[in-house]
């Protein structure tokens, strides 16, 4: 026979329920929340820490009573997380705590500790402190990753390659040129989500259920003590979880590059291109083919960046009904999975890149006997004649139909199969020597040539490794500034603690 409720902890919800909760419940609704939320427990505890200190600093604990929830709450932060007791039946993780609480200190004592909030802008509260720790991270990684590029592209900065356009050799190209590219979008990708942690590194404790509170607390004062970059003012917002979508599309940004530099890896890294290699540590075998070395590295990439390409669409369908304030609407799983999905795929990726194998000959090679400088030579036609480019166009797009239906390399047009092509078409001759045909056909001084910002041009690739190192350098810095700045607000909690501990 059950303990009659005076005998035995009471339940919050048996106030206003008359039945316990159906165990399909607890298993699809309670288990995997608290499971959720446990992970986030150093956030718990901070958010109860502030609020207590807070709750004394302004009287409306008194000092005694907020020593001892403290110290029942430092004692809670020496636990590992795996140690904690959960019992379902409690409810969610706030609960779990304050039944941990009152087992230590009593329910008269520690039941104090929620004054002036409710579940909702507590909870709000540690999820956004969880998701701003969270998003410094991938933004770590991130700058890690840039500079693995960035190293890699030094390394290849001369190397010469075809560029494509509709996967056909459009014009000579530089690998670190490339790489230089996907280092650029990164640092675009670490601007849109340093934007996003600003806008999830605010406060909404204080915002209460929805329309804030009659006790007279001090809002600044907890944004200080938990690193918030601000007070989130409206206290309808507190409830809400939009932001949640703003940091998956941003994540979603990262992933999309991710996506575009293993595709193009792995495409390079065949047989039939031989341009990149994965090293051995990053690929798998075959159970069949002897031959086989499989980019596997690439291809969980690539598999993860698929799933990416739903994550803002589930949010926003997930938050469809948020105008009622359901509770379901506020908390985004996906968040925290999409999270860890990212940083480990620039992890990977990054231990792929640091040890990729470059074949810079098969690179060059791959130019022998290609058209993909026939634009420059329409330019020195332009430049040496004064036709019109639309008219040299012509007159070099017929000189390649000429050779390869007449089986010609490159390396062996005249300047009489060129008059040919434009007798064909413009109905005259060009005057130009031999030795501006073969320059103007020579992918070496094709990228010797480019005179633009941003171009293949050895100055210009450098110009943009420099760049891209400046970039890389002030990102670093915004990251140690923000680190130092969460350190010394966990200090200030500290010392706000122990002043009232120690009184």
């Amino acid at each position: 026979m059950d303990k009659p409720a005076a005998e035995r902890e009471a339940l919050l919800t048996e106030a206003r329920l008359s039945r316990g909760p159906a165990g399909a419940l607890i298993k699809y609704h309670d288990v995997p929340g608290l499971a959720r939320e446990k992970r986030q427990m150093r956030e718990f505890n901070q958010v109860d820490l502030a609020h207590t200190v807070m709750l004394a600093e302004q009287g409306i604990l008194t000092r005694n009573v907020a020593k001892v929830i403290l110290q029942a709450l430092i004692e809670l932060r020496g636990m590992e997380p795996a140690a904690f007791p959960i019992d379902p039946l409690k409810g969610s993780f706030l609960l779990q705590v304050e039944a941990y609480l009152f087992s230590r200190i009593g329910e008269d004592i520690g039941g104090q500790m929620h004054t002036g909030r409710s579940r909702i802008d507590q909870g709000t509260s540690v999820r956004r402190l969880y998701e701003r720790n969270r998003i410094l991270d991938v933004l770590e990684r991130l700058t890690q990753f840039r500079g693995a590029l960035i190293e890699k592209a030094a390394k290849h900065s001369r190397a010469i390659m075809p560029g494509y356009t509709h996967m056909q050799q459009a014009q000579p190209w530089v690998f670190g040129h490339y790489l230089l590219s996907i280092a650029a979008r990164l640092a675009e990708d670490f601007e849109r989500l340093t934007q996003t942690y600003a806008r999830v590194n605010l406060n909404p404790l204080g915002a209460v259920g929805l329309a804030g509170t009659s006790w007279p607390l001090d809002r600044d004062r907890t944004t200080e003590l938990l690193g918030f970059g601000a007070v989130l003012e409206n206290s309808k917002l507190g409830r809400e979880a939009f932001y949640a979508a703003d940091a998956i599309a941003s994540l979603s940004f990262i992933m999309a590059t991710l996506n575009d530099l293993s595709t193009d890896l792995h495409l390079w890294s065949s047989t039939e291109f031989g341009f990149v290699e994965s090293d051995d540590a990053y690929c798998g075998t075959s159970s069949i083919f002897p031959q086989k070395k499989n980019p596997d590295g690439l291809e969980t990439v690539k598999k993860a960046a698929g799933g990416s390409v739903t994550w803002l669409a589930t949010a926003l369908a997930t938050f469809r009904a948020e105008g009622t304030g359901d509770q379901a609407m506020r908390d985004l799983p996906l968040l925290d999975d999409a999270i860890e999905t990212t940083d480990g795929m620039l992890e990977l990726l990054t231990g792929i890149v640091s040890t990729l194998v470059v074949h810079e000959d098969r690179m060059r090679k791959a130019l022998d006997g290609s058209w993909c400088t026939a634009s420059n030579l329409a330019d020195v036609i332009v430049r040496k004649t004064g036709l019109s480019f639309r008219q040299t166009h012509h007159v070099v797009a017929r000189l390649v139909r000429i050779c390869v239906q007449e089986n010609v390399n490159p390396s062996a047009i005249t300047v009489e199969l060129l008059n040919r092509a434009a007798q064909e078409t413009v109905g005259k001759t060009i005057a130009i020597d031999e030795p501006t045909l073969r320059d103007a056909l020579d992918p070496e001084v094709f990228v010797r040539t480019r005179v633009t910002v941003g171009s293949v041009s050895p100055t210009e690739v450098d110009r943009m490794l420099a760049v891209a190192r400046s970039s890389l350098a002030d990102s670093g810095a915004w990251l140690a500034a923000e680190r130092a700045r969460l350190d010394q607000a966990a200090t200030k909690l500290d010392a706000a603690v122990y002043s009232i501990i120690s009184t």
